[in-house]
């Protein structure tokens, strides 16, 4: 709404001072604000001062919609085949001038580029939104609320938002998945209610509080709609394990340990080796199970080394005694191996 106040006076020595608003923050002064204007004006008739005239101008704010969403971090989130609940992470500020309910919703990319750089090629499962509710900037399964829409988002407000999601088991490393959270303006309504869509004024301005749509979006939206969505994306990152058997004679119940031959009597040496790939994941919880042929007996008078670091035809003996054996079946459970990684398994049999 605009408004033009005109003066007159008759003057000499005129002087005029004009009266400004309060200063704005940082999203603009707020929807539903009057702003006032204030002109005063002095003068003189034949050297003696007059009454002081004045005259304000006042009009009400209008109300600007914009929102950013933004993966907090600049990094993808590492995950493992098969892992529940991973974790990306959202900012999502309300940058208009007004308190707004933030509708919010999950898409996944078709391929293409990701937020970080991948390729996306799969999509995620069970995804779902929760907020940050302690705005302690870490994910608390039974305290962290799970949402549809951020309630009663104040000017210049950030709230916290996550993800979560599950990794089909079957990915393997470098696969990317591309997620995008949006946020759309409605209506703030009672607590625990998200309002009606935002609508823009259209027409003319109006005595009232008018609404436009003030939101840009770098990630390419380029409609001013009062929506705005930011990407992140989980890359897979797999443990790629490989595993050798190995065996050689240690003797035979004839030419003892010269030149042993693999006659009945014989003992032989079984080298299990499991090794990591360069650049893979962790393998934790390694265990080997290995069932002995009919033909064999284990040897109960050699003892068992495990987490030995070179395999081959010969195993290292720096392993350490552990495994057990039932029968003719052998387990044994590993530490962890890391990238470049090999950890072994060593023990004896005889041919029966």
């Amino acid at each position: 709404m605009t408004r033009t106040v005109r003066l007159l006076a008759s003057a000499s020595g005129l002087a005029v001072a004009a009266l400004g608003a309060s200063p704005a923050f940082a999203a603009g002064t707020a929807s539903g604000s009057t702003i006032t204007n204030t002109v005063s004006l002095n003068y003189q008739v034949g050297g003696v001062a007059q009454p002081q005239i004045s005259a304000s101008d006042s009009f009400i704010v209008d109300r600007k919609i914009n929102l950013t969403v933004v993966q907090e971090g600049a990094a993808t989130t590492s995950v493992s085949p098969g892992q529940t609940n991973a974790i990306t992470t959202f900012l999502v500020t309300n940058t208009s001038n007004a308190t707004l309910d933030l509708n919010l919703a999950v898409s996944q990319l078709a391929g293409g580029v990701s937020a970080n750089g991948g390729t996306d090629n799969f999509d995620a499962t069970n995804v779902r939104i929760y907020e940050d509710t302690n705005a302690n900037g870490v994910y608390n399964a039974g305290v962290d609320l799970l949402v549809s829409y951020l309630d009663s988002v104040v000017a210049d407000a950030t709230r916290r938002v996550f993800v979560l999601a599950d990794i089909p088991i079957a990915r393997v490393t470098n696969d990317v998945a591309g997620v995008r959270l949006s946020a759309a303006a409605h209506e703030t309504q009672a607590a625990a209610t998200v309002g009606a869509v935002v609508t823009q004024t259209a027409g003319a301005n109006t005595a009232g509080v008018d609404t436009v749509f003030a939101d840009t979006n770098a990630n390419g939206n380029t409609a001013r709609d009062g929506i705005h969505f930011g990407g992140d994306d989980y890359t897979v990152l797999a443990a790629a394990l490989t595993a050798s058997k190995t065996s050689r004679v240690i003797s035979d119940p004839f030419n003892g340990t010269t030149n042993p031959k693999l006659i009945p009597g014989a003992v032989v040496e079984y080298c299990i080796a499991i090794s990591n790939a360069a650049g893979a994941a962790t393998a934790t919880n390694v265990a080997i199970s290995d069932s002995l042929p009919a033909q064999t007996l284990f040897d109960t008078s050699f003892t068992m080394l495990i987490n030995g670091t070179t395999g081959g035809p010969v195993c290292s003996t720096d392993g350490v005694a552990g495994g057990s054996q039932a029968g003719n079946v052998v387990t044994a459970t590993l530490s962890n191996i890391a990238a470049s990684q090999t950890r072994t398994v060593l023990f004896r049999a005889t041919v029966q």
